[in-house]
């Protein structure tokens, strides 16, 4: 059963390489870490398709071409060490990230999804990663700053918080917008933000406040 699925994580990444995909060590990461491992035991049947898929409380599992495409995009703008990582969610994009990154913190404001996020990288044996309860409108000042910030829910408008987070020379991705949304990069120059738009998206909302 674990070949087969070894065997499907790695047709996923051959196919994200065909969809554009260019990263080695994103498309390793893929290869490496068990989507399966990430969701409801009544959807593990669907877990290596190019898909979002629902994992409980309103929220999702990106679908995967989006996880590597933005992690690939931290690591072109020259991200390779700390990253913040808002909305752990089913931890998937964090695993992706902690293959990919030297340190990853991630923040989730819903108590039962960090909790399960978190038993599921200690199955993994992924160590490089702290998490965080709490508003991820908020980020996480402590640790700050952060050389790559990555947003996996949508924002009505960029999180002033979550910029002044960012290290001078630093990248945040996050999608932008309600109804149309977009990916935005922003990337930090001493006190200038310098945004882009890199293509339109479909998230979950990012929510203000935290759930026990």
């Amino acid at each position: 059963m674990l070949a087969n699925y070894t065997r499907s994580a790695k047709a996923l990444s051959d196919l994200l390489k065909r969809e554009g995909v260019e990263d080695t060590q994103v498309l390793g990461a893929i290869a490496d870490i068990p989507r399966h491992v990430f969701v409801d035991d009544v959807l593990k049947h669907k877990a290596y398709e190019n898909t979002a898929l629902p994992i409980g409380q309103g929220q999702t599992i990106s679908q995967p071409y989006i996880v590597a495409r933005m992690t690939e995009l931290l690591r072109l703008a020259g991200v390779r060490d700390k990253v913040l990582e808002i909305g752990t969610g089913s931890g998937y994009q964090t695993a992706i990230l902690a293959k990919t990154f030297s340190k990853v913190y991630s923040v989730e404001r819903i108590k039962a999804l960090q909790w399960q996020a978190k038993r599921r990288l200690q199955k993994l044996d992924l160590y490089n990663v702290a998490m965080k309860h709490g508003d991820g409108w908020q980020g996480w000042q402590s640790q700050a700053p952060f050389d790559g910030i990555i947003v996996t829910a949508a924002a009505s408008k960029l999180p002033q918080d979550l910029l002044a987070q960012l290290a001078d020379g630093g990248v945040l991705l996050a999608p932008i917008g309600e109804i149309d949304q977009k990916l935005i990069m922003v990337i930090r120059k001493g006190d200038n933000y310098k945004e882009h738009i890199i293509a339109p998206v479909r998230f979950v909302p990012l929510v203000p406040g935290d759930i026990e």
